[in-house]
């Protein structure tokens, strides 16, 4: 079952979400894939981007998707369409990292998540990462 309780989520953002790959992060401003990895950004996190039409966001290179992240990353939040979540789930359990598996506000695909946490990951679906970290941590 997705997380849902407060202290699930401070423990992921306190401590299980140093490096984030943002599948979707947006190079344009005001758009949520955009400001909210900022946000993140400016709150400590490392945030790589992933999207295959841009060369940099927020001042770092992109990759084209989850399989051309180098570094080890600790969590995926996915700003995607709903119809996409199964393919980057299943991208994100190719790898031996990735242990949260974030969807954005009115992102969720249900299957996909039992998937995951099948395989023993969390996921969190259909909340913003942004609206979580300051209602937690303001």
């Amino acid at each position: 079952m997705p997380v849902e309780d407060d202290e699930t989520l401070r423990e992921i953002l306190e401590s299980n979400a140093e490096t984030i790959a943002v599948v979707g992060c947006s190079r344009t401003p005001g758009k949520a894939a955009h400001d909210v990895p900022k946000y993140l950004q400016d709150n400590g996190y490392e945030v790589i981007p992933v999207n295959p039409n841009a060369d940099e966001v927020l001042g770092r290179r992109t990759v084209d998707s989850l399989t051309d992240v180098e570094e080890e990353i600790d969590l995926v939040c996915v700003f995607r369409p709903s119809d996409e979540v199964s393919g980057i789930v299943d991208a994100a359990l190719e790898r031996d990292d990735a242990d949260v598996i974030w969807t954005q506000k009115g992102i969720r695909d249900d299957d996909a998540a039992a998937r995951a946490e099948a395989e023993g990951r969390t996921v969190v679906q259909d909340r913003c990462m942004m609206v979580e970290h300051r209602r937690l941590f303001a």
